[in-house]
């Protein structure tokens, strides 16, 4: 770059100030509009300052990639982001599954031909967001390719952000238009003599149909109306061809100072947990745990599942992994969701209705499926609130309510419905709506004799947990609304040794075994069929995938020829039933040794249909698990063999040479 060029484009301090401020001015209004991702907002923010302050040093499409479950406000962010930085005009959102909104016929199989269709100029900043990239999809479920028509430009824009010319379009129609001429003369060989009265005007002809000239003005970049192109002779067409041709300046199409956001949801990347939208009852910060843990070797495995290894390496490293929504920023969302429709009717009716701690919880309880994020939650909030809203302003209006008038909105989960009332603290007169509560109705078990059985058998795992484990189950529950029962869910362990493989079997069993106990083997229930699918599938893998039974080879099923496996499979299953004999009476030991604590863990599951963690963790008299201790102590284990070793060698006794230091 010559000195004239640097000077030319070098940007004013104060206007790099200005722009500064302003990103730092949009993230933190971000903040107050989505909920629970300021870590994220932070990093979006700084992956885009040199392309937003500086834009001119940028050479090739800055891209960040955004992965996440359904609703978490993905789609949401790039579109605000791109309205406060004022790209608005100059901004492109391409559906990947290829059904775009926006997009013309001319347009439809190619993101450069909406690109040359939007406000969004060559050589210039702009925003293209690639949404439901994981539906363009290049490699199917069994690694072959994937035939795939549209948008295959794409990978070029993430490449280097240069397009070639459509030079097939321009041979076409170079044919075309010589064809066209050739008929032509044919049928008029008299068309070039002069008119007979030559004062009259010539009538304009259009040598291109709208379409063609389209084409041809935008794959040479012709700044003439599109009218005007289409009056061209072929003559005239042919030599802007040329000239376009020996025009090396021209020749690509820049869309190298891109801002591409690329946005998805990778279900393979949350192993189960997007999967699970019936599941309204685990603890919200229980899936925000577990997605909070996903890192960019998770979603180039994923991606690995869909687009060959060259087109991942397109999309770059900037990888921004959205976890679930923890429970508080559902309950800010849900707050702040309804304080909206009570502004909305203070303003429109002129009435204050203020809301109820009961009305949040009630919403909360009935609203969140932590695997599909925000949508099931306003659309709740909306049939809970709305109509009984509108209905308690008339009420009151008809009642001669002045405006100002404070209702108080109560909701009571037992009739399942809205009351409304005045007065002081709301004791005056007042109204009830029906309001749909159907997941309260779903939890509450009514049969005495039904969550005995749950809670015996739930109780029966958390206790074992413990036990084994030394820390608290996350959560133990029996009002259930996804399915007929209860759970207990535990954090996983960082690698499974043997001996956590036996105590995961045992705390499998540890239902069954408290419904023995308590009920007699003769009452035992069905109920345990997916406990003991789980643990002989845990017991098959320890005698035959991990190594810790009577073999070592790996024992399975071949499939392919080439696959090198001991296919000796029935000799393991008297191991892997006698594996199971001894994981079940253990746990009836351990239960039979601590009857009277499971009696209190079935109490407070009867009284109040879950146990906390914080609960049980008293209970139990052990800590609540952390990420980062659910490992056995290898570190210390290692410590406590280098000091036998160096004990041995100092005796003289080690099997190395003395010379030979401690590591």
């Amino acid at each position: 770059m010559t000195t004239e060029t640097a000077a030319a484009t070098r940007v004013p301090p104060e206007l790099m100030r200005e722009r500064s401020a302003h990103l730092a001015a949009v993230a933190a209004e971000l903040k107050t509009e989505l909920f629970g991702i300021d870590d994220i907002i932070d990093r979006v923010i700084e992956s885009i300052r040199a392309w937003y302050v500086l834009p001119h040093i940028i050479r090739r499409p800055v891209i960040v990639c955004l992965w996440g479950l359904t609703g978490t406000g993905k789609t949401q962010l790039t579109r605000s982001l791109a309205q406060k930085l004022g790209f608005y005009d100059r901004f492109v959102e391409v559906q990947m599954d290829g059904f775009s909104n926006g997009s013309s016929w001319r347009s439809a199989d190619s993101i450069s031909a909406m690109l040359a269709e939007s406000g969004v100029a060559e050589s210039e900043p702009g925003i293209l967001v690639l949404d439901e990239f994981q539906r363009f999809r290049t490699v199917d479920e069994k690694g072959k390719d994937f035939a795939v028509k549209r948008y295959q430009d794409v990978w070029q824009l993430l490449s280097d952000g240069r397009l070639p010319p459509s030079l097939s379009f321009l041979q076409e129609l170079e044919s075309s238009l010589a064809y066209s001429q050739y008929e032509h003369e044919r049928e008029h060989p008299d068309e070039d003599k002069p008119a007979a009265d030559a004062t009259q005007p010539k009538k304009l002809k259009f040598k291109l149909s709208p379409y063609q000239a389209q084409e041809f003005k935008q794959s040479l970049k012709l700044k003439e109306p599109l009218q005007e192109v289409m009056t061209w002779t072929p003559q005239q067409l042919q030599e802007r061809m040329l000239e376009f041709r020996a025009s090396t300046d021209s020749w690509e199409t820049d869309y190298s100072r891109l801002l591409i956001i690329v946005s998805g949801n990778l279900d393979e990347m949350y192993e189960g947990t997007a999967s699970r939208v019936e599941d309204c009852d685990t603890d919200a910060d229980i899936f925000h745990a577990m997605t909070k843990k996903l890192s960019v070797i998770d979603v180039k495995k994923a991606l690995g599942e869909r687009f060959k290894p060259e087109q991942i390496a397109r999309l770059g490293n900037n990888h921004v992994i959205y976890p679930s929504l923890s429970q508080a920023t559902y309950e800010r969302l849900i707050r702040s969701t309804c304080g909206k429709y009570a502004d909305e009717m203070l303003a429109s009716a002129g009435l204050d209705f203020v809301l109820h701690e009961s009305v949040y919880e009630g919403i909360y309880a009935n609203a969140v499926f932590p695997a599909q994020g925000t949508r099931p939650l306003f659309s709740s909030i909306h049939a809970i609130l709305s109509a009984p809203l509108v209905n308690a302003a008339l009420w009151a209006i008809e009642r001669g309510m002045p405006e100002g008038t404070t209702l108080h909105v109560r909701l009571d989960a037992a009739t399942q419905s809205l009351r409304v009332s005045c007065g002081v603290d709301g004791e005056g007169p007042g109204i009830a709506y029906p309001v749909p509560l159907d997941l309260n109705q779903l939890k509450q078990r009514a049969s005495p004799d039904f969550r005995a059985l749950l809670a015996v058998h739930e109780a029966g795992h958390g206790l074992v947990y413990g036990r084994l484990f030394g820390h608290a189950p996350q959560e133990v529950k029996i009002n259930v609304a996804s399915f007929e029962g209860g759970y207990n869910s535990y954090v996983r362990m960082k690698a499974e040794s043997r001996q956590s493989c036996l105590d995961r079997i045992c705390v499998g069993l540890a239902g069954r075994a408290a419904e023995a106990l308590v009920f007699g083997d003769d009452a035992c229930t069905t109920g345990s069929e997916s406990d003991f699918k789980n643990a002989t599938a845990l017991a098959a893998r320890f005698v035959r995938h991990f190594g810790f039974g009577n073999r070592l080879s790996r024992t399975d099923v071949a499939d392919e020829t080439e696959e090198n496996l001991n296919t000796d499979v029935e000799p393991t299953n008297a191991e892997i039933e006698a594996l199971l004999a001894e994981a079940y009476a253990r746990a009836q030991e351990i239960l039979k040794a601590d009857s009277a604590l499971l009696l209190r863990i079935v109490d407070e599951l009867l009284a109040d249909g879950q146990v906390s963690k914080e609960k049980m963790a008293d209970l139990l008299g052990v800590t609540i698990a952390k990420e980062e201790q659910m490992l056995a102590p290898y570190a210390e284990q290692l410590q406590v063999f280098g000091l036998q070793h160096e004990l041995m060698r100092r005796v003289g006794n080690a099997p190395v040479p003395c010379e030979e230091s401690l590591v």
